[in-house]
């Protein structure tokens, strides 16, 4: 019997570095399995130019999984490459895919500076040149010398770079484009061409490149026997590279590999122009329905809830739609903040776990807390929420989004998952209740709220409808009493 499929994002951006990632997974994996959990995204697990204390993102070398002494360290933030690997397979022996983080836009801390004919650029628009063409000093050189060539004996040289944020020679920020180069084509428009993010920014018109890294995708591909891939900084790189790049792995694995990228942006018609252009190789987060769960959770109840799904992944493509609540980057403190107020978090989890569109992820920083922050864990709502999701949330599904403060649906429920089926009311402001059918299979049973916000229980009536209340600001799941 299949069970609905969840993701987790098993990490958050405020982790203490103190290299205990891996083997608290590794413990991790029996609850997570017990939980509902189905997959993993793991945070990047190669060195990153802050050596022990990078988060990741900063990429320095892609081969060392911590195992080579590079940046002042041989463990990343996370642990070694031993203790990441046997967090891989104890997950797998919990049947959990895991997807790995992929951060091929950029790499940082080169190991030597190079000489370079360059154009400084204008931040904010990314076509205008200003001053003259001046040779700099720039960090491009990476010969990873920790590694001696082990896995590969490919380094980097300006030649495969575009421009870098930084010019050694005058200690000068800036964005300079090596001349000769051309900012990337088919990217996302902001800033004119939003090619350049950081570091230096890498070429993805190079065939060398385009081959190193197809190369590299393959051996970490089967080096931690990945199911899938989380694809950082989508926008800023070439939208047709990852169908490729997806397609040459999963040649070269014979596996489905799964793919979802971080297309950070509100408009819905920018994010189905990225899939089509891939041809629906990437799946994509959900980041209109965040900023709704967002928006929503600012507004003091003066949030139409009927348009909650209005401008949505998961609403205008739901195959290819991975929804989410917040995540490393939204979190507070992070350049993009944007985080969901605690108050809408269960609401917020019950309409990405509790509904038959889209692929769900859950965040560890409300799972587990973000201490940094002072944001406390959400695990007793989650897990509720998770094993609705387990074992409820399966069958026909019926929408009443007909009130601007009280929402709800129902699922009847499916043969191959006996028991299942439920009815979900969520309000923003004063509560209510609302007469919603779940089915006549139903009818004369009696169902109770299993969130505790409904302290009574409700009767189905001959036609399959009950009348399912739920109180202010709060979410109510009503399951069949006798098999809660």
């Amino acid at each position: 019997m299949g069970i609905n499929g969840t993701m987790m994002q098993y990490f958050e951006w405020d982790l203490p570095a103190d290299q205990s990632l891996w083997k608290s997974l590794k413990e991790d994996a029996a609850k997570l399995k017990t939980a509902g959990i189905t997959a993993v995204w793991l945070p990047p697990a190669y060195k990153g130019a802050g050596g022990a204390n990078d988060v990741g993102y900063a990429v320095y070398d892609l081969y060392d999984l911590g195992e080579f002494k590079q940046k002042g360290s041989i463990p990343t933030k996370y642990g070694t490459k031993a203790e990441y690997l046997a967090a891989i397979k104890a997950l797998h022996a919990k049947e959990i895919q895991v997807y790995a983080d992929i951060v091929l836009n950029h790499k940082l801390g080169a190991d030597e500076v190079e000489q370079v004919s360059a154009e400084e650029f204008n931040e904010n628009s990314r076509g205008q040149m200003i001053g003259e063409k001046k040779t700099i000093g720039a960090w491009t050189k990476f010969t990873f010398p920790g590694r001696k060539g082990k896995y590969s004996d490919f380094t980097w040289n300006w030649n495969h770079f575009d421009g870098i944020d930084w010019d050694q020679d005058r200690a000068k920020n800036s964005i300079f484009r090596f001349q000769g180069k051309d900012w990337d084509n088919d990217v996302d428009t902001e800033k004119g061409n939003y090619d350049y993010l950081m570091g230096a920014d890498i070429d993805f018109q190079n065939e060398e490149v385009r081959q190193e890294l197809i190369s590299w995708g393959k051996w970490y591909t089967e080096t931690a026997a990945l199911d899938g891939y989380r694809l950082d900084a989508v926008k800023h790189i070439n939208k047709y590279f990852y169908k490729d790049w997806i397609r040459a792995m999963q040649a070269a694995t014979e596996k489905d590999l799964f793919a979802v990228g971080e297309y950070w942006h509100w408009d819905v018609n920018v994010l189905m122009d990225y899939i089509n252009a891939n041809e629906g190789e990437v799946n994509l987060f959900d980041v209109p329905l965040h900023f709704n769960f967002h928006n929503c959770s600012k507004a003091n109840g003066n949030y139409d809830l009927r348009k909650i799904l209005d401008g949505t992944l998961v609403k205008t493509n739901p195959m290819k739609a991975v929804t989410f609540v917040d995540n490393h980057d939204s979190q507070p403190g992070q350049s993009l903040e944007s985080w969901v107020d605690d108050w809408f978090k269960p609401m917020a989890y019950a309409i990405i776990l509790l509904r038959q569109d889209g692929y769900p992820c859950v965040f560890y920083g409300d799972y587990k807390g973000i201490p940094s922050a002072k944001v406390k864990s959400k695990k007793k709502e989650i897990d509720k929420l998770l094993k609705l999701r387990k074992q409820k949330a399966y069958g026909v599904q019926h929408d009443y989004f007909d009130d601007p403060n009280c929402i709800g649906w129902t699922r009847e429920g499916d043969a191959e998952h006996p028991d299942s089926g439920l009815a979900v009311v969520i309000s923003d402001g004063t509560g209510g209740t609302k007469r919603m059918y779940i089915g006549k299979q139903f009818a004369g049973t009696h169902f109770s709220d299993v969130m505790g916000n409904a302290k009574y229980n409700i009767k189905i009536d001959d036609e399959g409808c009950g009348e399912f209340y739920v109180n202010r600001g709060a979410v109510a799941v009503w399951v069949q009493k006798e098999n809660k």
